[in-house]
């Protein structure tokens, strides 16, 4: 059997994330995605290996899809605060592109996709995207106050990750559109957190 076609690979990426989305995780069959995407069961395991291959791709592809579009939203931001509210506000912008991704990635545990038999090279891959968003942090740290410690980065992770999840989760679930009112607060709360330096550990 050949190796299905490029375009015919995210097609069925692109059912199993709107299946993720729908059902969970852990709802989701090689019969239930074979057929929401029109494919037989030989083909899932012969493009991917294994469901639990296929499902992390799927978390790759979206995460991956997300950091890209986070990095280039800070790097084009005019200074170094606006750079963490474009970086925190990237979850609003990715659901404006990719609405069902975004949604993937907010309101699914990567737990789920992610089990204990992910083939070595997406463990690679994986490890590689940890290490981009750690990247990512530092350098917004350095630019706003020269410093790349732990502590630091910590205070950008609430602004990047904990502030945008706790105030857009509740839309993501829901499947709604993010309110401009909900992007105005974050920004208005990265703005408060960033009005005090990260201590120093002593």
């Amino acid at each position: 059997m050949p190796r299905p076609r490029v375009h015919d690979l995210d097609r069925l990426l692109d059912a199993a994330e709107r299946l993720v989305v729908e059902v969970g995780a852990r709802g989701v069959t090689v019969r239930s995605l074979a057929a929401a995407a029109g494919v037989s069961n030989g083909t899932i395991y012969h493009a991917f290996g294994s469901l639990g291959a296929l499902l992390a791709r799927v978390w790759l592809r979206a995460a991956s899809d997300f950091l890209d579009l986070q990095t280039a939203l800070a790097d084009q931001a005019e200074d170094a605060v606006s750079a963490v509210v474009a970086a925190a506000d990237a979850p609003a912008a990715f659901a404006d592109r990719r609405p069902e991704a975004a949604r993937l990635l907010i309101t699914v545990k990567k737990e789920h996709l992610l089990g204990p038999q992910v083939p070595e090279d997406l463990a690679g891959e994986l490890l590689v995207l940890d290490k981009r968003l750690v990247t990512l942090l530092i350098e917004l740290s350095e630019r706003l106050w020269g410093r790349p410690d732990a502590q630091a980065v910590e205070v950008l992770t609430t602004c990047v990750v904990d502030l945008p999840t706790a105030l857009f989760r509740r839309a993501f679930t829901a499947g709604e559109p993010i309110s401009e009112d909900s992007r105005l607060r974050l920004a208005g709360a990265v703005h408060a957190i960033l009005l005090l330096p990260p201590p120093r550990k002593d």
